[in-house]
């Protein structure tokens, strides 16, 4: 495998690859894409927009990560903004920075995550920037849609009695990256549930569609479970100056997280509520429009569980699985940091 070519050609290579990924080209609103010194779109209604990166070292490691994980991974991160938001996605537009040593065949597996990911969404990649840099990234600015701003979801409008609930399951990610590194703990899992687990760390799944169907079901609040329940909680009660209550014993955890954490000697209750990155959604909603959500969230083919409430305060207060108070802990980007990657 040889050495990166120069930037054109890598880009058009890119472009070529996302395209062959089944990526449209175009979507309505964007009126030029990728090719010009800027894209050019016109949408009606408001539009939402939010930037996230990945950094080799830092976010992940290759291995365990693969090219086409990362890709995937840093579009899913992105796109699960906009999902908090009951948005749906348009366009995205890709920062890459390519470290020494990093193949042409890699990158273009890379653009080979990012554009099966934007197909099954829909999602045109509509331009982005190639440089050179110390280690792998890749910065993902992803655009979407909703009919009027107050049809965008925001984290400030949880009120006291609305209830709390979550989509899907919660724990896998953080027992998945375990299982990465040390894949001996996974020995007394059947394979599907170690795969699953596995999975759900290197390509997390943003859950637009049920974002939307929560916005469309009146919920008041809501937010993407990105550092881990306890410390999104924490953001969502301190936006809606409100006190969220979470009660352990009804969390959704995903099969094989308990045997992971056994295995390891962690606590699977910290995994769960701590561990972060499994992409799912926390909204609040007026108690009369949870069984209209639970369906709608249904329909998109996850499950909506309610797992505690909202109160008049501050704070969060999370009891454990025997209804004990637990500290509440979260990932932070700044204070979190692995070991340099090991290249050799």
């Amino acid at each position: 495998m040889s050495d990166p070519p120069g930037e054109f050609q890598l880009i058009a290579a890119i472009r070529e690859r996302i395209e062959r990924a089944g990526a449209p080209e175009s979507v309505p609103g964007l009126i030029l894409g990728s090719g010009d010194d800027a894209a050019v779109s016109v949408h009606e209604g408001a539009s939402a927009i939010t930037v996230d990166a990945l950094v080799e070292g830092i976010h992940f490691q290759m291995p365990p990560f693969e090219p086409r994980n990362v890709g995937h991974k840093a579009l899913a991160t992105a796109l699960s903004d906009l999902a908090a938001m009951g948005a749906g996605g348009s366009e995205a537009y890709v920062q890459l920075g390519v470290r020494e040593g990093i193949t042409e065949e890699q990158l273009l597996e890379l653009a080979d995550g990012l554009g099966a990911l934007a197909a099954t969404h829909g999602l045109a990649i509509a331009g982005g920037d190639v440089t050179r840099a110390p280690s792998l990234l890749l910065a993902v600015t992803a655009v979407g849609q909703a009919a009027t701003p107050d049809a965008l979801v925001r984290r400030s409008g949880a009120r006291a009695g609305d209830v709390l609930a979550v989509t899907g399951e919660l724990g896998g990610a953080a027992a998945g990256l375990m299982l990465l590194e040390r894949p001996e703990l996974g020995a007394a899992l059947d394979e599907p549930v170690a795969a699953g687990l596995r999975r759900r760390q290197l390509e997390p799944a943003p859950r637009l569609a049920a974002g939307a169907a929560l916005a469309t079901a009146g919920a008041t609040a809501m937010i993407d479970l990105s550092d881990g329940l306890g410390g999104d909680a924490g953001h969502l009660a301190a936006a809606s100056s409100a006190a969220i209550r979470i009660q352990g014993d009804r969390l959704p955890v995903q099969a094989g997280v308990g045997a992971v954490a056994e295995a390891a000697g962690a606590d699977a209750f910290e995994l769960v509520t701590g561990g972060g990155e499994d992409y799912e959604l926390l909204a609040t909603l007026p108690p009369d429009r949870l069984e209209e959500a639970a369906a709608a969230v249904a329909a998109t083919g996850s499950d909506l569980t309610v797992i505690g409430s909202v109160d008049s305060g501050a704070g969060v207060e999370l009891s454990g699985p025997g209804g004990e108070s637990r500290p509440v802990g979260g990932f932070d980007q700044l204070r979190r940091r692995p070991a340099p990657p090991d290249r050799s």
